[in-house]
């Protein structure tokens, strides 16, 4: 899958490791039974579809990434822990643990403009 240029926003978010508002990205409220989200910069596979769950955070969140393809580095903040694409190192969002919201106990909350979905897979 080629990807197109960046826009602005998606540049903010993506290379400026910036955060969209709560509750305004396409994917939040947006629950397909297959498929998959990818790196919107690169295109690597993330998350499959049938790792989504609603969190009421305000912003995607997966309970799984697809082995291999997100990194974990310590957020500027230094209290939170960043997860960028492990290809191209794109910003996704943030990961946290022991919230009792999914079996997996993991969420990975990522910006809406960080991927892109696909509903067939690769």
């Amino acid at each position: 899958m080629k990807t197109k240029p960046l826009t602005p926003e998606e540049k903010r978010i993506i290379e400026g490791k910036a955060t969209e508002p709560p509750f305004t990205g396409k994917y939040n409220n947006f629950f397909p039974k297959s498929g998959l989200f990818v790196c919107r910069k690169c295109a690597r596979p993330l998350f499959s579809a049938q790792t989504k769950f609603e969190a009421g955070c305000g912003w995607p969140s997966f309970d799984q990434s697809i082995e291999g393809a997100i990194k974990r580095v310590l957020d500027t903040d230094g209290r939170r822990t960043e997860i960028i694409c492990e290809n191209c190192g794109a910003h996704l969002g943030h990961v946290f643990e022991g919230e009792d919201l999914t079996d997996k106990n993991t969420r990975h909350c990522v910006n809406s403009l960080s991927i892109q979905y696909l509903k067939k897979s690769k």
